[in-house]
């Protein structure tokens, strides 16, 4: 059996961090392929190293003197490597990273090393091999991830080691320059390298026992979910979910490659397994609730609607044409809504709605603003009678006045609109009827 286990900042933002990490490692011969983040925060009021990497680079950028934090970003590592006691050295890492910021290499690369500098400590701190993610790890000349060269040139790799090392959230551009994912983007590597080793199960570990069924800073201590599906953490990432990387589902699950999320301070803990599909139901109809603040929605009415053959092609342009991309689109007879982030709409609204009528010629358009998108999602829902009756019930006992309601054909998710001043309170309603009170 082969393991890919990657590790979040948090688990690694020590020497502390480091050991356990390394028993969690050797705890299991399986574990063969490590993927490290950098260093997350000590403590609440500490500094990421990737946020100390920024920073620096800002001030090399603008010819400014960086040596002060380079120095401080030198001091986390030496305190992470004098504390396991390695003799191995970063002093000429540094000397290179020192010359390529002089020689502006770019954001990117100044992130990566946060990762690539951890890689070589966790390398030789588990006697593993080192391989550098800019050897492997291949984006195209317009900075698009290649995934077929990834996957045949680190495959190749790893059939040579039975044990390495690879950074997460990077790569290299065919000039030889450092790419890197979006923010978080070690979960991605950690899934391409699952995938290149035809891993049995990919190991996300972090500082969370698990996926909960909704957000902690909304619900005190809400349950832990045991499984989801792919497809349904695809839906609750987009909606908010944040313990893993919405990009990092794709690579595995194109094998079949069941992912593990687990809690590298509470290691005893099973966690939650995402799976492509399972016969196994959930504890609750749902599985998880999750949304987000900051939409609008631009109503457009005109009578016949639906009558009009490419009415609804003609509204869309007016968005496409200004760059804006729309969230969902519920519909009526003579009633057409489009739901599109507020941020993204606020300072093109007039050239929107100038495009409406030139093109869709609307009787009348009307808009509104500060709203809220929450998502129900479960497997559980398809076959569970009465559930968005019940949705509709709680959010009423809670006074909610609901602005929209989305359900894909699929079952399993219904994607409802409020205001943001009642986001918390919808989903603190829709969790007590599904999960304190189940009814």
């Amino acid at each position: 059996m082969s393991k890919v286990v990657k590790f979040g900042g948090s688990s690694l933002a020590s020497a502390e961090q480091f050991k356990k990490v390394g028993e969690i490692i050797c705890s299991d011969p399986d574990r063969r392929y490590v993927v490290p983040s950098a260093p997350g925060k000590r403590f609440k009021a500490d500094t990421k190293v990737t946020d100390m990497l920024y920073a620096c680079y800002e001030l090399a950028e603008a010819d400014k003197d960086f040596e002060a934090g380079l120095s401080a970003i030198e001091e986390r590592y030496e305190e992470i490597r004098t504390g396991l006691g390695l003799t191995v050295s970063l002093e000429g890492e540094f000397s290179l990273i020192r010359e390529n910021f002089k020689a502006k290499a770019g954001r990117d690369y100044a992130a990566s090393r946060g990762e690539y500098l951890n890689g070589i400590l966790m390398a030789a701190y588990l006697d593993y091999e080192f391989i550098d993610a800019a050897e492997v790890i291949f984006f195209d000349g317009e900075g698009n991830f290649d995934a077929e060269k990834t996957n045949g040139v680190l495959s190749a790799r790893l059939e040579k080691h039975e044990r390495a090392v690879v950074p997460g959230f990077y790569g290299a551009k065919p000039d030889g320059s450092v790419k890197t994912f979006s923010r978080g983007g070690s979960d991605i590597t950690g899934s391409i390298v699952a995938k290149a080793a035809q891993a049995d199960v990919y190991e996300n570990w972090t500082d969370v026992s698990g996926i909960l069924v909704a957000d902690p800073s909304i619900i005190d201590n809400p349950k832990g979910i045991d499984i989801i599906t792919y497809r349904e953490l695809r839906e609750l990432s987009y909606m908010g979910f944040n313990v893993l990387h919405e990009d990092a589902i794709f690579p595995v699950r194109q094998q079949g490659i069941p992912i593990n999320i687990r809690n590298t301070n509470a290691p005893e803990d099973n966690g939650t397994w995402i799976v492509g599909s399972t016969c196994q139901k959930t504890k609750y109809v749902i599985t998880g609730i999750a949304g987000k603040k900051g939409f609008c929605c631009i109503n457009i009415e005109k009578d016949m609607m639906n009558t009009e053959i490419g009415f609804g092609r003609k509204v869309l342009q007016a968005f496409e044409e200004n760059g804006i991309s729309f969230e969902h689109v519920p519909s009526g007879i003579d009633t057409m809504t489009v739901f599109v982030h507020q941020d993204e709409f606020m300072h093109k609204e007039q050239k929107v709605a100038a495009g409406l009528h030139r093109l869709a010629k609307p009787d009348s358009i009307e808009i509104e603003s500060d709203l809220a998108l929450i998502a129900v999602v479960g497997r559980g829902m398809k076959s569970t009678r009465g559930t968005a009756g019940r949705i509709f019930s709680a959010l009423s006992h809670a006074n909610v006045n609901v602005k929209m309601i989305d359900q894909g054909s699929s079952e399993l998710n219904i994607i409802i609109g409020v205001a943001n001043e009642d986001f918390d309170i919808a989903i603190k309603a829709i969790y007590d009827i599904f999960v304190l009170t189940k009814l």
